[in-house]
């Protein structure tokens, strides 16, 4: 083609191509400046982060701490712990060949209603007739001088007071054996001996034929009121709460007063006053241990620790772990351990007693000869003593009274005791029921707070 035509050719270019182009060269500075200050500002920012992170994270932190303990102080107090379980009365079950099962089967109300008191357990007891040392005796026909100054030496040494007599070893020896007629200790040794309960109350204790007791010294339980009696059993049981002034004013103070009729809700409460002890907890082994000696005229007894809230009939109670089981006394197996010699370092470990005491016991029952076995006479050899059924006569009652001056002799730990009890005194009508059946019979809920020291003791029957 001639150089002339390509001259003559003409391109046409739009205003919008025109601008377009115009605007090109210029646009690509523009996007290079803002990455260039999007960079300064992550790179800022990534120093602020790294200077200020632990700001950053306490901050969150802070404001969720703010939140909750607004939540908290808009909320009523959380219930105790233990409420949830205060009131129940569904059964405790458990597995037998992949079945479910009542732990403790008892009887209906309606057969309750018709049931009739035996007349006597079948068992050949040797023991027919228990009497109990006192003031009373003429001990200068049995000690000469220099054994009554061995009594009072031996009186300083240990717990022993008027309130139990001063058992020395050789009759604490005689204690255990068993003959038609037993003479032993077994505490209200003396009218100076301290526990002194008002002639009203006496009164009234002794209407009692059935009695559920329990107690509380030093203000360190709340009383539950007991649930699940059948209306047959109305009139027939005695329900009585053993305190000391201490856990009066302490309840008092919570709004639980006795009304004129001695009551709070089905509980008698007895006010004890020149508790014999220091040791509160040596104290409550007099309800605990002395049922007998409390109600003079009563047939059987239910003894319940302060932590739990009976919640079965008591007349069925006898029925399935007396009368069924042709028992005298029926305690709880213990559920963790089963010698002697393994309770004695737990109670060590958990500090409920010094090691020098446990030592001092268990040497004296190495020396008698106490076996470290498993089982006695038949029976686990460990109890868990907080629940005690037993028939008020003279075998089961000088039992416990051999088993109260062990826990005066030695600690108050009347778990460490009782397998001692149990081989010296192989007591026909002993029976022992399962950890499933004890949680069946009471709501567990604790103690409450702890107990007060005692600030006042009377002078001639309290030991240091």
């Amino acid at each position: 083609m001639p150089s002339s035509t390509i001259r003559s050719i003409s391109i046409t270019v739009s205003d919008e191509d025109g601008a377009a182009a115009a605007a090109a060269p210029t646009r690509r500075p523009r996007g290079g400046r803002r990455k260039a200050a999007a960079r300064g500002l992550g790179q800022r920012a990534a120093r602020l982060v790294a200077r200020w992170w632990p700001v950053l994270l306490l901050l969150p932190a802070v404001a969720l701490l703010l939140f909750e303990a607004s939540r908290l102080r808009g909320s009523p107090p959380a219930p105790a712990a233990h409420a949830s379980s205060l009131g129940r009365l569904d059964p405790t079950t458990r597995l037998v060949r992949g079945v479910r099962e009542p732990c403790l089967k008892l009887l209906s109300p309606k057969s309750l209603a018709n049931l009739v008191f035996p007349e006597g357990l079948k068992h050949d007891f040797v023991v027919k007739k228990i009497t109990y040392k006192s003031d009373d005796d003429d001990y200068d026909t049995y000690h000469s001088e220099a054994n009554s100054t061995y009594l009072l030496q031996h009186a300083e040494a240990t717990r022993f007071n008027l309130f139990t007599g001063f058992q020395t070893l050789s009759e604490r020896e005689d204690s255990f054996k068993v003959n038609e007629t037993v003479n032993v200790h077994c505490g209200f040794y003396s009218d100076n001996g301290g526990f002194k309960i008002s002639e009203e109350d006496k009164r009234y204790m002794r209407t009692c034929k059935v009695v559920v007791s329990t107690c509380a010294f030093g203000g360190g339980d709340d009383l539950y009121q007991p649930i699940g009696m059948a209306n047959s059993s109305f009139g027939r049981v005695c329900y009585a709460a053993f305190w000391d002034e201490v856990t009066l004013s302490t309840q008092e103070a919570e709004g639980k007063v006795i009304g004129d009729d001695g009551m709070i809700g089905r509980w008698r409460i007895i006010v004890v006053k020149s508790l014999p002890f220091v040791d509160q907890r040596l104290n409550g082994k007099i309800p605990k241990m002395l049922t007998h000696r409390l109600f003079p005229e009563a047939r059987y007894s239910i003894w319940v620790d302060s932590k739990y809230q009976f919640r079965r009939d008591p007349i069925a109670v006898l029925e399935a772990l007396l009368w069924r089981t042709n028992s005298t006394l029926a305690i709880s197996e213990h559920g963790a351990r089963s010698n002697i010699y393994d309770e004695g370092k737990a109670i060590v470990q958990k500090h409920k007693a010094t090691p020098e005491e446990v030592e001092v016991q268990l040497t004296q029952y190495r020396q008698d000869g106490m076996p470290g076995e498993k089982r006695l006479h038949g029976l686990k050899a460990l109890a868990e003593a907080s629940i005690i059924v037993r028939e008020l006569t003279p075998a089961p009652n000088h039992f416990m009274c051999a088993w109260f001056n062990e826990v005066v002799r030695f600690t108050s730990r009347d778990q460490l005791s009782f397998p001692y009890v149990l081989w010296r005194i192989n007591m026909p009508g002993m029976s022992m029921f399962p950890v499933c059946s004890r949680r069946d019979l009471v709501n567990s809920l604790g103690h409450t707070r702890k107990v007060k020291p005692l600030a006042q003791t009377n002078p001639e029957s309290s030991a240091s």
